[in-house]
């Protein structure tokens, strides 16, 4: 069930930073007709470090009532303190996830010792599957392979979003963890050869602009059709690029308001609006990637 492409969807916020769940609602729909094999909710993408556990414990209960089964709902439940993720895993267990989503611990920069203990303390919290997620240009702190492998050795954890950008690490990964085990790419950039390796998918933020093209690339490339996944990336190209301008996901949100898609583009402090000199620079890969939606 969890392979393709999954999209790490935005959380819409109205002007007083507040969740907007009619934006949500439209964007649950908005994916399930595009085609999104997926929704991973309240990750990087979704601003889940500005929330606390009541609020993050509420809007993955809406998507999961929302959806109504009709696509499989993964929750971030990842917090740089192990009693923090522990308790919120605990909260999130009580809804119908298909997965969750447990980032390494940012800020700390544990040991791989204290990588695994983590892990392995939030995985045996709960009954849920865990998806491990490692990407250190936000945590300061790389998981690597061996690491990875030996909590791959614990039944709760069945997979791993990689967004290093380093796709040398899927043959890697693959050998080490078997072919059981899920492998995501974290990097839209390098996505396409993440899948063309071995890559069981992406959790993309590109996906929440053009999930329809987005999912035809990911079927090519799942399919081996390297010619097919080529051409498709290269119109979503500006915008694996350009949707990381800025600190994500300031630039997918103001994408997605621009399309139509969420009523405004707020976002919460620290982060701000997209600077006005990269707004022409994302409409024209948005332009690029043949998005109908924009004016």
């Amino acid at each position: 069930m969890l392979k393709g492409s999954l999209v790490a969807l935005i959380t819409p916020m109205d002007v007083k930073g507040d969740v907007d769940y009619n934006s949500l609602s439209r964007l649950i729909d908005f994916h399930i007709k595009e085609g999104t094999d997926a929704l991973v909710v309240l990750g990087t993408t979704g601003e889940s470090a500005t929330f606390s556990q009541q609020e993050h414990v509420d809007v993955a209960r809406f998507v999961v009532e929302k959806a109504a089964k009709r696509i499989p709902i993964i929750a971030g439940n990842g917090a740089n303190c192990t009693r923090k993720a522990v308790a919120l895993t605990q909260a999130l267990s009580e809804l119908d996830l298909a997965a969750m989503l447990s980032v390494t611990p940012y800020y700390n920069k544990p040991s791989p010792k204290g990588l695994i203990a983590h892990h392995r303390a939030v995985s045996q919290s709960t009954t849920i599957p865990q998806i491990l997620y490692n990407v250190p240009s936000r945590t300061g702190v790389d998981m690597r392979p061996e690491t990875v492998a030996e909590l791959a050795q614990i039944p709760q954890i069945i997979g791993c979003k990689e967004a290093t950008g380093d796709i040398l690490r899927v043959k890697t990964l693959r050998q080490l963890c078997g072919d059981d085990f899920l492998l995501f790419s974290g990097d839209d950039e390098t996505a396409k050869d993440f899948m063309l390796l071995g890559g069981d998918g992406v959790i993309s933020v590109v996906n929440n602009v053009v999930p329809r093209l987005f999912k035809e690339m990911c079927n090519a490339a799942l399919r081996q059709d390297k010619n097919m996944a080529e051409e498709l990336n290269q119109m979503l190209k500006p915008l694996a690029q350009d949707l990381f301008i800025e600190a994500n996901p300031i630039p997918v949100k103001w994408a997605a308001h621009t399309m139509g898609l969420i009523e405004n583009g707020t976002l919460r402090l620290p982060l701000t609006q997209l600077s006005e000199v990269y707004r022409d620079r994302v409409t024209q890969a948005l332009k690029h990637a043949k998005t109908k939606a924009v004016v």
